[in-house]
């Protein structure tokens, strides 16, 4: 059992990889600061709970999967708003810039033929299951069986989305790569 009064300790150092991840999974800054402070909130109410010397950084995106899955239920619910405000908000990544030169890989060069609107909207086309997959693999750099224990899936289950997910980003990706005529048909 873990000592709440280290709880604040213990889970700063993983804020602002729950925030990036919120912050994918909303699509907006306002959602992303609500999720982040719930999913505290409610890992704060559990600390004692909690099994010292296991994964505190699982156990945060568990609790955050959770709350996410139960708002995104609830928003199914309501009807659907929209915010003309949070344009700007719906890009997942910044450009990096101009990286010209030697060690550059095939895979960075061809993603610098994509907007951010196109990989954004590959990513968000994916459905929620094979997004969650691909953003804790890929994004956040969780093993096999840390997203089978946040998103409470057998590991198999894991791979399989994980690998339909991809597989869907990059027929999503070659839409838009055709698109712009960069490929044949």
């Amino acid at each position: 059992m873990a000592d709440q009064a280290t709880f604040v300790e213990d889970s700063e150092p993983f804020m602002a990889s729950l925030f990036s991840t919120a912050r994918r999974l909303t699509g907006n800054q306002a959602d992303a600061e609500d999720l982040v402070q719930e999913t505290y909130l409610r890992a704060y109410r559990s600390y004692d709970k909690f099994t010292a010397g296991t994964n505190l950084r699982a156990w945060l995106f568990r609790i955050m999967t959770n709350a996410h899955i139960n708002r995104y239920r609830a928003k199914q619910r309501r009807p659907e708003e929209s915010e003309l405000d949070d344009l700007e908000d719906l890009y997942l990544y910044r450009r990096l810039g101009n990286r010209e030169g030697l060690g550059r890989s095939a895979e960075d060069e061809l993603m610098d033929t994509f907007s951010e609107a196109e990989v954004v909207a590959a990513v968000e086309s994916l459905s929620e299951g094979y997004r969650m997959a691909v953003l804790l693999a890929d994004v956040e750099g969780f093993a096999y069986k840390e997203i089978a224990e946040i998103l409470d899936i057998p590991i198999g289950t894991v791979m399989s989305r994980l690998h339909r997910g991809r597989k869907a980003l990059q027929k999503e990706l070659y839409d838009f790569a055709e698109k712009r005529g960069l490929v044949s048909s």
